[in-house]
C-alpha cells in the first residue's frame, strides 16, 4: 500500500530552482503528487513506497540547489489521493508569508559556459540566467516569485525558452527570468545626452571607450556603476573629478582570483568572500608597486576588490583592453544609486561619457555589499546585493516592529516572529534624494514581506530624518531608542543572547541621554535597558560638526585638556603648523563654550591623534583620519607598547581621560619618532584601556560577556587586538559578522529593544 505526506519547506526555496530540483527528485523516485510555491514556502504531497518517501527526504536537504537556504522542514501525514503522476501546481496565496525571497545570485558557471559558446544561442547575450542565477530581489513586484510578479513580465517568452521553462528536464525548468537575445531584454549605449550611438556591438564599443580613459556608466543588477580602467591615472583622476570624490576609495572588480592575487594578499578567507554567491567587494591588504593607479585608494592599506557577478561584467572584461575596473555606484556624493535609464541620464550627464543601459526595469536600487575579513571572520561592513533580503534568525519570536535606523549609513529593518529583514544600504540621510530612497524601502520592504508593523523603533536624536519620519507616523506604538544600546543590542541580537552583557561601543556620534554627543561607551545592557559604567571623558568640539571635518579642531581640544595654555611651549610641530592664531581662537572659542557641544566620541579621538601627528588635518569623507590612521599602525613593525590612558571613578561611571596618551605623543613627536610607531601605540592604549575596564566593570557586576559593537570596530587591527586581550583575560566576546558593527546594524538593535518594550 502506498503511504502519502505533506511536506513544508520554508528558507529561501523560491525563485532558486527548488521546485524543479523537487519535481526530479520525485520523478526518479517514481514517487507521484505535487509541489508548489505557497505563502509559507514550498508545499510538497508525495504518495509512494515508505522507503522512497523517506529516501525523498533525505535527497531534500542534502541535494537542495546551491542557491537555497532551508530553515525548517515540517512531515506531516496526509491522505493518499491516488494520484498518477507527480506536476508542479500553480502558486497560492495564503494570509501570512513567512517565505524568504532571494537575494540576486551571480551567474553561474553553468550560464557562463553558454555566454562564452559561439554555437549556442544566447552567445553573448548579456542577460543569460537560469534558476540557479541572475536577478531575484531587485526585480520581485510581490510573492508568490513567478514571472507576472517581476519586472520580467513585460518579455513573453518566445517559443525556445517557453519549452525551457516547461521542460523538466531542463536547468531553466520554471526560471521566472529567463530570456534570450529573441524575447528579452536587450543592451543598448547612449551618448551623455541620452542619444543612441549607433553600433553592432554595445559591449565592444563600451570596452573600447573604456580602454581610451573615458568615463562609462553600466546598467547592472540594483543599478548603475561608474567605470573606468583602473590602471588609468587620469581617467581615475577624471573620474574623482567628476564626482566630486577627492580621496575616498574606489572599488576595484576584476576579471578572477589570479589578477586579485596580484593586486592584494589573498588567504583562504579572502578568497572564499571573493567567491561567494554574494559577489561583495572584499576589503584586503594591497601589495606594493601593482598596475592599478594610486589615486584609486589613496593612503589606505586596503583595496575593495570583487569578481564579475552579471553576464554583462564578463563581456566587458573579454572586449576590453584592461586588466581591472574602477566600478562605483553611479551617483554623486551622497546621493542614491541611480537606477532608471533617463534617470541616470538626467543626474550624470556631467559625469559619464556615455551609458550602457537596458530595457529592463530595476525595481529597487541595491549597492555593492562590503565586506573584510578580520579576525578569522568575514564581516559584514555594507550588507546590500546579495545579502539583502536574507534575514537575521533571531533566537526569539518578536511582534511586527519596524526600525527607522540612523541617519548616516542607514538602513531600515522590519521584524516579525523569528526573523529581522535588514534593508539594503540606504546610505546618509542628507539629501532629498535619500530621503525619497527611504521612503521607498520602507515602502517596498513592507509590501514584498507584507508586514504591518504595530511598533515604529527610531533613534533618540530629534533632528535625524529617520527619527522625524517615525514621529510622523500614525496608528502605531513609536519607541525612541538610545543610540549606542541599540549598537549592543544589534550585537546581541546576532549572537543569540538573551541576559545582560558588558557592552563596549565605540564610534563617532550617537545622542546621548544626557544630550552630549556619546561615542565611547561602555554600557552594561540587556534589550530591557542600560546603564552607562564607563565611558570616555568628555572634551569640547570646537565649531561643532565643523571638528568631524576639521580633525585639527579636537587635537587643538584634547592639548587644551592636557596642557592648558602651555600647549604653545610644547614644542609639537602641528601647533607651530597650525598657527598661533587659529589655535588661540579656538581656546577662546572653547573657553566661552560658543558652538562646542561635549563628546566622548572615540572617532575624534581618532581625528585628534591623526591631526596631531600630521597626518590629517581635515577629511574628505567619514572616518577618513581613522582609516588612515589603521593603515599606519598595520604598517608599523610589533613590539610598539602602548600609551598610558587614565582611569577615574566619578558619580559612579568610569571616566577614560587621555591627558597621559596626548601628553606621551607629544614626548614621541619631539623625538621625531614615525607615525606608524605612534599609531600603533595608540591603537594598544585603546585596548589596553578598555580591557582594564572591562575587568572593572566584571568585578562590580559579576558579567563575564561582552558585545563589542560601533563603527570603529571595524577597525581590524584594534578588533583583533581588542578581541585577544579580553580573552586572555577570561571574557566571553560576542562580535558582528551577519551585520555591520557599524550604523549599517543599528537597526537590528533598536527593532529588538523595542520588541521587548513592546512584549506583555
Amino acid at each position: 500500500m502506498p503511504s502519502a505526506c505533506l511536506i513544508k519547506v520554508r528558507g529561501v526555496v523560491q525563485g532558486v530552482g527548488f521546485r524543479p530540483f523537487v519535481y526530479r527528485v520525485a520523478r526518479e523516485l517514481h514517487l507521484c503528487g505535487w509541489v508548489l510555491n505557497g505563502e509559507q514556502g514550498v508545499e510538497i504531497h508525495l504518495e509512494g513506497p515508505e522507503p522512497a518517501l523517506e529516501e525523498f527526504q533525505r535527497l531534500l536537504t542534502t541535494g537542495a540547489p546551491p542557491a537555497s537556504r532551508i530553515t525548517a522542514v515540517e512531515v506531516q501525514g496526509a491522505d493518499v489521493l491516488g494520484l498518477q503522476e507527480f506536476v508542479i501546481k500553480a502558486s497560492e496565496r495564503n494570509e501570512r508569508p513567512t517565505v524568504r525571497i532571494s537575494p540576486d545570485l551571480p551567474v553561474c558557471d553553468n550560464c557562463l559556459r553558454e555566454l562564452k559558446d559561439s554555437t549556442n544561442r544566447r552567445f553573448e547575450y548579456p542577460y543569460i540566467n537560469c534558476t540557479h542565477c541572475g536577478p531575484r530581489y531587485t526585480v520581485i513586484l510581490a510573492l508568490p516569485y513567478d514571472r507576472p510578479n517581476t519586472t520580467m513580465k513585460a518579455w513573453p517568452f518566445d517559443e525556445y525558452c517557453d519549452r525551457e521553462y516547461h521542460d523538466p528536464a531542463n536547468r531553466r525548468f520554471h526560471a521566472q527570468p529567463n530570456a534570450c537575445w529573441e524575447c528579452g531584454p536587450q543592451l543598448a549605449l547612449w551618448d551623455a545626452s541620452g542619444a543612441q550611438i549607433e553600433t553592432q556591438d554595445p559591449v565592444a564599443e563600451a570596452a573600447r571607450r573604456i580602454a581610451l580613459g573615458e568615463v562609462g556608466a553600466v546598467k547592472g543588477l540594483g543599478g548603475f556603476h561608474l567605470a573606468v580602467d583602473a590602471a588609468n591615472a587620469d581617467a581615475v583622476a577624471l573620474l574623482r573629478e567628476r564626482k566630486r570624490r577627492v580621496e575616498k576609495p574606489f572599488a576595484v572588480m576584476v576579471p578572477d582570483i589570479a589578477t586579485a592575487a596580484q593586486l592584494c594578499e589573498v588567504d583562504a578567507l579572502a578568497r572564499q568572500a571573493l567567491l561567494s554567491r554574494q559577489r561583495p567587494i572584499v576589503l584586503l591588504p594591497k601589495r606594493d608597486n601593482t598596475f592599478i593607479a594610486d589615486a584609486v585608494a589613496p593612503g589606505q592599506r586596503d583595496l575593495g576588490l570583487f569578481l564579475p557577478y552579471t553576464p554583462l561584467h564578463h563581456l566587458l572584461f573579454a572586449a576590453g583592453e584592461f586588466r581591472a575596473l574602477v566600478m562605483t555606484s553611479a551617483n554623486l556624493s551622497e546621493e542614491p544609486i541611480a537606477i532608471d535609464n533617463h534617470e541616470a541620464v538626467h543626474r550624470l550627464a556631467e559625469v559619464a561619457d556615455f551609458f550602457l543601459v537596458h530595457n529592463r526595469e530595476i525595481l529597487l536600487r541595491c549597492d555593492d555589499s562590503v565586506v573584510r575579513p578580520a579576525a578569522g571572520r568575514v564581516r559584514q561592513v555594507r550588507r546590500s546585493r546579495g545579502f539583502v533580503p536574507e534575514p537575521v534568525q533571531l533566537h526569539k519570536e518578536v511582534p511586527p516592529v519596524l526600525a527607522a535606523g540612523g541617519e548616516l549609513k542607514n538602513t531600515i529593518c522590519l521584524a516579525r516572529g523569528p526573523f529581522a529583514f535588514l534593508s539594503q544600504h540606504v546610505g546618509d540621510l542628507e539629501n532629498a534624494e535619500s530621503f525619497d530612497f527611504f521612503e521607498e524601502a520602507v515602502e517596498h520592504l513592507s509590501k514584498v514581506l507584507e508586514i504591518e508593523p504595530s511598533i515604529i523603533a527610531h533613534d533618540l536624536h530629534p533632528d535625524y530624518f529617520s527619527t522625524k519620519w517615525a514621529l510622523a507616523q500614525e496608528g502605531v506604538r513609536r519607541i525612541g531608542v538610545q543610540h549606542h544600546h541599540a549598537h549592543i543590542a544589534s550585537c546581541m541580537a546576532e549572537n543569540h543572547l538573551d541576559e545582560k552583557v558588558i557592552g563596549i561601543a565605540l564610534d563617532g556620534t550617537g545622542y546621548g541621554t544626557d544630550g552630549h554627543i556619546w561615542g565611547g561607551e561602555v554600557l552594561l545592557a540587556d534589550y530591557s535597558g542600560f546603564e552607562r559604567a564607563a565611558h570616555l571623558a568628555y572634551v569640547p568640539m570646537p565649531g561643532g560638526a565643523a571638528a568631524i571635518r576639521e580633525p585639527w579642531r579636537m587635537a587643538v581640544s584634547y592639548l587644551a585638556q592636557t596642557f592648558g595654555p602651555a600647549l604653545f611651549e610644547q614644542g609639537i610641530p602641528f601647533v607651530g603648523e597650525l598657527g598661533w592664531r587659529r589655535a588661540a581662537t579656538t581656546l577662546q572659542m572653547m573657553d566661552r563654550r560658543l558652538n562646542s557641544p561635549l563628546t566622548s566620541s572615540c572617532g575624534r579621538l581618532f581625528d585628534a591623534v591623526a591631526a596631531l601627528v600630521g597626518m590629517r588635518t581635515t577629511v574628505n569623507y567619514e572616518a577618513q583620519a581613522a582609516m588612515e590612521l589603521e593603515s599606519a599602525a598595520r604598517r608599523a613593525p610589533p613590539g610598539a607598547g602602548a600609551y598610558p590612558l587614565a582611569l577615574e571613578r566619578s558619580d559612579g561611571c568610569w571616566q577614560i581621560g587621555a591627558g597621559p596618551l596626548f601628553d606621551a605623543i607629544a614626548g614621541d613627536l619631539r623625538r621625531a619618532a614615525p607615525v606608524g610607531i605612534i599609531s600603533r601605540r595608540f591603537h594598544n592604549a585603546l585596548v589596553a584601556i578598555f580591557v582594564c575596564v572591562a575587568r572593572s566593570v566584571r568585578d562590580e557586576s559579576a558579567l563575564n560577556r561582552v558585545c563589542l559593537s560601533g563603527g570603529t570596530f571595524q577597525n581590524a587591527y584594534l578588533l583583533d587586538n581588542m578581541i585577544r586581550g579580553l580573552e586572555h583575560e577570561g571574557f566571553e566576546v560576542f562580535t558582528h559578522a551577519e551585520v555591520p558593527a557599524g550604523d549599517g546594524g543599528l537597526s537590528l538593535g533598536q527593532a529588538m529593544i523595542a520588541a521587548h518594550a513592546a512584549a506583555p
